[in-house]
């Protein structure tokens, strides 16, 4: 078990915990196996700041786990990125880079980041627990968005996006996964990892798309330079998929479909499912330009097309909760990478 007063794991046999003396408390049952090696690595590295309890799940790049502050006992979560991928330099880059980006940004709908550290092989992050999961559970459980929820959702999106652009942030990987939500069910938008940034040096080299294949923009497909507006292009795909409940492309790799997003035209969402309004289907095709110069160039002009569509249909009163802050600063050039 855990001991209560400093975390470390223990015997389930022993009453008094091998580290601190602590007592133990009797549990009605044996726990199970031992966890990650590397939970105990987290907690010597932080000074015992944080108890972590167990894996929430792994992604492509880290674990997850939940952790509570040892003093405050606010939930948290740290996420520490895959031992394999910790030995890669370039790998721990990336992932310092999320910690980077996100803590030049301060914002309500914005997942921010509260520590970070590396130790021997263990690269780690922690951020606040959002209880209420990600955009991803959503449409995998209930197939589709209703449409002034998907508005709201996505105007929050654009918001936190225009923010981060204003900020010389590009993001480069919107996708459900990413969009976390509240216990009052507002979004942050999370994952940092393969933004680029002013303040950043690039990685890779010309030519070389990075991010998710169903989500990516035709310039970002193409591996060419990409500014706001390709962030845009994947809230018009999220959006899409949320409406009808697929991406608008789809193929055997991710080849075919960069290719399709670079040169097909995706069907309107109101041709797929006549149940979507016109007027959504015209804001989503819109980000789905493939000329940057035709989609909306900045977050807050797609912001402000959704929340009149929601004005328009008499929805906003039903997305009350869905709030979507006062934005401010001069409109910039576009931040390019």
């Amino acid at each position: 078990m855990f001991c209560p007063e400093c975390g470390t794991w223990n015997r389930a046999s022993i009453a008094k915990c091998t580290r601190c003396q602590a007592d133990l408390p009797d549990l009605p049952e044996a726990p199970g196996a031992k966890p990650d090696d590397e939970l105990d690595t987290i907690r010597r590295a932080t000074g015992g700041r944080y108890r972590v309890y167990r894996r929430l799940g792994t992604g492509g790049m880290a674990n997850v786990y939940y952790a509570q502050h040892a003093v405050l006992e606010r939930p948290l979560v740290i996420k520490a990125l895959l031992p394999h991928l910790a030995r890669d330099a370039e790998m721990r880059e990336r992932f310092k880079r999320e910690a980077e980006a996100s803590s030049q940004l301060s914002h309500p709908h914005i997942c921010s980041i509260m520590d970070y550290g590396e130790v021997d092989n263990v690269v780690y992050l922690v951020m606040p627990y959002l209880a209420n999961g990600s955009l991803a559970d959503v449409v995998v459980r209930d197939g589709t968005v209703p449409v002034p929820r998907s508005a709201a959702v996505c105007a929050q999106v654009a918001v936190a996006l225009d923010y981060a652009h204003r900020h010389g942030i590009v993001h480069r990987d919107v996708k459900p996964d990413n969009i976390l939500f509240d216990e009052d069910g507002n979004a942050l938008i999370t994952d940092f990892g393969i933004a680029t940034a002013r303040f950043h040096a690039r990685l890779t080299g010309t030519g070389r798309a990075m991010g998710t294949p169903h989500y990516m923009s035709p310039e970002q497909a193409m591996g060419r330079m990409v500014d706001g507006r390709s962030d845009l292009y994947a809230v018009g795909v999220m959006l899409y998929e949320m409406l009808v409940g697929f991406p608008p492309f789809d193929g055997a790799d991710s080849y075919s479909i960069g290719y399709k997003h670079v040169h097909e035209q995706p069907a309107s969402p109101d041709v797929v499912d006549s149940r979507v309004p016109a007027a959504m289907a015209h804001i989503v095709m819109r980000c789905l330009a493939k000329a940057a110069g035709e989609r909306y160039q900045r977050g807050n002009d797609l912001a402000d097309a959704l929340i009149a569509f929601l004005g328009a249909t008499g929805a906003a009163d039903e997305q009350r909760s869905a709030w979507i802050p006062r934005r401010t600063g001069a409109t910039p050039s576009n931040v390019r990478s």
